[in-house]
């Protein structure tokens, strides 16, 4: 073989070996690389009671019930499947029926998802209540704020500057 030959030769093998390796870990990764799980995929995949993991959706209306001791079950939907949670701890601020939620933790035996973190999801439109408070001071405010554009230019101010823009 000549020293070109070797090169390549080596050359490939190391492609060849890297291509393996990453092969492996993306597979043993795959379930992983998911955000959460929704009550569907939940259902498909017949995930097994103390496996931890992420479930998303939203949360039914009217399924909210408090206990003691900070305990709270409500269910999470998304559209075609619903799975019951139980948790203990304080919510987060944004956390409403209706609302988006992620939370982690694992599935009893029951069925009923307990979880251990509760996550509150909201939209790009969402705006703390003090920054939206010290824009209205301000003018800068309307009440159609975190409406969602519907095709339509946003209004601008006397200044030229778009409505809720912070200077």
């Amino acid at each position: 073989m000549t020293r070109k030959q070797r090169r390549m030769t080596i050359i490939g093998g190391s492609l060849a070996v890297l291509a393996l390796a990453a092969a492996l870990v993306l597979n043993a990764l795959r379930d992983s690389i998911v955000f959460f799980s929704t009550p569907t995929m939940v259902a498909e995949k017949h995930i097994a009671p103390g496996k931890r993991f992420r479930l998303g959706g939203l949360v039914q209306p009217g399924s909210l019930q408090r206990g003691d001791d900070l305990a709270v079950t409500f269910e999470v939907a998304d559209g075609s499947a619903k799975l019951p949670v139980a948790y203990k701890g304080i919510l987060p601020d944004l956390f409403r029926e209706g609302q988006g939620v992620v939370a982690e933790g694992a599935l009893d035996a029951s069925g009923v998802f307990k979880a251990d973190t509760v996550l509150a999801k909201h939209d790009e439109t969402y705006m703390p209540k003090d920054v939206a408070d010290a824009l209205k001071k301000q003018g800068h405010w309307k009440d159609d704020y975190g409406a969602k554009n519907n095709a339509t230019p946003a209004a601008t101010t006397a200044q030229g500057n778009p409505q809720g823009a912070v200077r």
